[in-house]
């Protein structure tokens, strides 16, 4: 178990949680798009929140600006988080527009709330584990899609609050964490998600 509960922190990166809850939001809204806005949607959304930061992050490494993809320490956190905020305002102004997927820009919105709350904490020298700010905020819109669209399908909720344990249990394996952190992350990558539910649900 201790060698395998390291790989979620890998699987469940937080740079890749925009696209499996794009992912999501597209296949349970099949009948809404076409296949090629599908892709075109999914296109953008990795180009913007995983090859961009993946760029940006290589760049930081080769300055010594950051010493791993973890990002353990809080003042390495800040340029990242900045760029992140900038890239979800690009997402939910210009791609993921409200006319058009109005749940997933609402999931943006709540993901660029939460990141501006984690940037803010970094700068008080505060750690929040930002694996558990994405995966809570991912299982918060995961339920709502699941009672807004009437899916009646408890299984991929489920799902979502198991890989939030195992996220949280992988990072205090990995001592990334203390409780306190994962605690902060779980809190602020929920509490967006649920007040833009009232908006969308």
């Amino acid at each position: 178990m201790k060698k395998i509960l390291p790989i979620f922190s890998y699987l469940l990166h937080p740079i890749f949680i925009s696209m499996y809850a794009a992912l999501f939001y597209l296949f349970y809204k099949d009948d809404a798009f076409t296949i090629q806005e599908k892709y075109f949607v999914l296109f953008q959304i990795l180009i913007i929140t995983v090859i961009v930061p993946i760029l940006f992050f290589l760049l930081l490494k080769s300055t010594g600006n950051v010493k791993s993809v973890m990002i353990h320490e809080t003042s390495q956190r800040i340029i990242p988080l900045v760029l992140q905020c900038f890239l979800f305002i690009l997402l939910v102004k210009r791609s993921i527009v409200i006319t058009r997927y109005p749940e997933l820009h609402f999931f943006f919105l709540g993901g660029l709330f939460s990141t501006i709350i984690a940037l803010i904490y970094s700068l008080f020298k505060v750690k929040a584990s930002l694996h558990m700010m994405a995966i809570s905020g991912f299982a918060v819109f995961v339920i709502g899609l699941n009672m807004h669209l009437q899916l009646h399908n408890p299984y991929w909720p489920a799902l979502l609050i198991l890989l939030t344990g195992i996220t949280a249990s992988s990072r205090l394996e990995m001592n990334a964490h203390t409780n306190k952190e994962l605690l902060i992350g779980f809190i602020i990558g929920i509490l967006p998600q649920v007040l833009f539910l009232y908006l969308w649900l």
